[in-house]
């Protein structure tokens, strides 16, 4: 038991390991001079090395758990295979800090070496780069190790806890709150210019993890002058503005199934209004952005056959499966709390115990929700892998999530989006979560165009919001295929990608799972990491190949979710 100022620095460390993770991570000590590693929970550090050494130690471990990097499917592998988990560990820790380097202290960036995390994306690639023969140098000792049994176990006492939990419909909320301004007060006459700015996530920057970081490790902002607010720009279209009220978006950590408007009518006519992140300011700007759903039209000539068919139910298959609970089974899988204590008291009594004291755990019940956002903007018209559009490949393999899932037993909702401008974010309900799956929902798909631009913040906060009202289970799941491009009127680069990453962000803090894909694209990897930061995502050249990739980025982000649902 650690006491005095021991006990104090673990506190504070804690909180550094908890702004890292960007959920609860505890910090504990372990015998001097053993290497730094985690369970996935706790952060097991060397009290005695100086105060930089395990800030490093505890960044790279909480950045980690952050980007996925310990999600039970990739570590498996690693139990009892030192070697292999060395060299996971040593491609897998620089990729986890890029991913991370939004809410790390930039003086903290030493750590990464810039040549090896470009050769991974996720946690998957860096697993298929660590089991081939090419050369790969030991981590850095700052780096610690993976101790994968220990992971799994923790892993195994979480999903138990989680079976537990009672599967419910989401919950509507009455009211609204004010939308939170995570950021440094619009009047601070600091800059990001020189010195470290620490966080840009909700527990730094001007907050007060932020300030009392940037106190410990002496770092000091400058003033400086700023220039005009990125992010805005002219309408492309006149407009009626939608009211603020029950049915605009709150802050980060709200629900959103107030945002969404019942009323079809009123989605065509007023619009939502939706925030948007201003990575500059460090800051939302308040209904900046207002999204109307546009009825989907069938050509007469589109067709009702999907191009391709591919074989996604099997990987799909336990996906979103509810648990079943038996209780006083002669065998099972957990302990019966009640049974037992009854078995002991007749015991003691005298009498023969029942030796039915198991709980036995079935899978039977379907209980997933998924919205899958497709991108119809104008780059994917572009030409892409196999001599086909990029539009055509994400199409087909759009259409084949859509039936696999719904074929499973899954809800299943398909929007596309497009945007002219903030001020006309377009959503096409392809097939909404209460429409029947038939020959007309492809044929819409089919006759769907691309063109304009790509507002992708925008589009995910309403497809979150659609899920989350709407969507009816305990798990819920956003499915974004996009070929990453994210642009529009004064939403260029910077600025659109990190919007992009917020909003995956805000709806993976409210217990949505979040995935990526990039089908038939040649946007490079970097650039993917910009829009989709540590959110699952995978980009592959052919639609077939979703067979390989969408059951681990499913499982990561399903499980991802709810523990984060759990710790909320």
């Amino acid at each position: 038991m650690t006491e005095g100022a021991d006990a104090d620095r673990l506190h504070d460390f804690g909180m550094f390991a908890t702004a890292f993770a960007g959920r609860p991570v505890a910090v504990d000590e372990q015998l001097p001079g053993d290497p730094p590693w985690t369970d996935g929970q706790t952060v097991f550090i060397d009290t005695s090395a100086p105060f930089r050494a395990n800030l490093e130690a505890i960044a790279v471990q909480a950045s980690m758990i952050a980007a996925g990097s310990l999600d039970p499917d990739v570590v498996r592998p690693l139990a009892r295979h030192s070697r292999l988990a060395r060299r996971y560990l040593a491609i897998e820790g620089h990729r986890a800090l890029v991913a991370n380097a939004g809410v790390l202290p930039r003086v903290l960036t030493s750590l990464v070496t810039a040549d090896v995390a470009a050769r991974t994306g996720s946690p998957a690639e860096s697993l298929t780069v660590a089991s081939g023969k090419g050369q790969i140098d030991d981590p850095p000792a700052e780096f610690g190790i993976i101790r994968a049994t220990k992971v799994l176990a923790v892993s195994a006492r979480a999903a138990k806890q989680t079976e537990h939990e009672a599967p419910a419909h989401v919950p509507r909320r009455q009211q609204s709150q004010q939308l939170a301004d995570l950021g440094d007060d619009d009047n601070d006459d600091s800059d990001d210019s020189d010195d470290p700015d620490l966080f840009t996530s909700p527990v730094g920057g001007g907050g007060f993890i932020g300030k009392w970081l940037k106190k410990m490790l002496s770092s000091a902002r400058k003033t400086g002058s700023g220039g005009g607010p990125p992010g805005a720009d002219t309408p492309t279209h006149r407009i009626n503005s939608g009211k603020r009220g029950a049915n605009a978006v709150s802050s980060l950590v709200s629900a959103s199934s107030e945002n969404v408007i019942d009323h079809v009518a009123d989605l065509q006519s007023r619009g939502v209004k939706y925030p948007e992140w201003d990575f500059s300011r460090k800051s939302y700007r308040s209904d900046w952005c207002t999204v109307f759903e546009i009825e989907p039209v069938a050509k007469g000539s589109a067709s009702s056959a999907i191009d391709d068919a591919i074989g996604l139910r099997r990987p799909l298959a336990r996906l979103g499966m509810g648990l079943h609970r038996r209780h006083r089974q002669p065998q099972g899988d957990d302990i019966d709390i009640d049974a037992v204590v009854e078995a002991h008291v007749e015991l003691m009594a005298g009498s023969v115990p029942d030796e039915a004291v198991y709980l036995d755990s079935l899978r039977r019940r379907r209980d997933l929700s998924v919205l899958l956002l497709l991108d119809i903007s104008g780059s994917t018209a572009e030409a892409g892998t196999l001599g086909r559009t990029v539009h055509e490949q994400q199409r087909t393999a759009v259409a084949n999530l859509t039936v696999a899932l719904h074929d499973l037993g899954d809800r299943v909702a398909l929007y596309a989006y497009y945007s002219q401008g903030r001020s006309a974010v377009n959503m096409v309900p392809v097939k909404r979560f209460d429409h029947h799956l038939d020959s007309h929902v492809i044929r819409r798909l089919n006759s769907l165009e691309p063109g304009a631009y790509s507002r992708l913040g925008a589009a995910i906060r309403h497809g979150a919001a659609v899920l989350e009202a709407r969507g009816g289970t305990s798990r819920r799941l956003l499915v974004v295929l996009s070929d990453g491009l994210a642009y529009d009127h004064g939403y260029e680069r910077a600025y659109g990608a990190a919007d992009a990453r917020r909003a995956l962000s805000e709806a993976r803090r409210r217990g949505t799972g979040c995935v990526c894909l990039t089908v038939g694209a040649g946007t490079d990897v970097e650039s993917l990491r910009r829009v989709f930061g540590s959110t699952a995502h995978a980009s592959i050249a052919r639609p077939d190949q979703l067979t390989s990739v969408i059951g681990p980025l499913f499982r990561s982000a399903i499980r991802s979710a709810e523990v984060r649902r759990r710790v909320s």
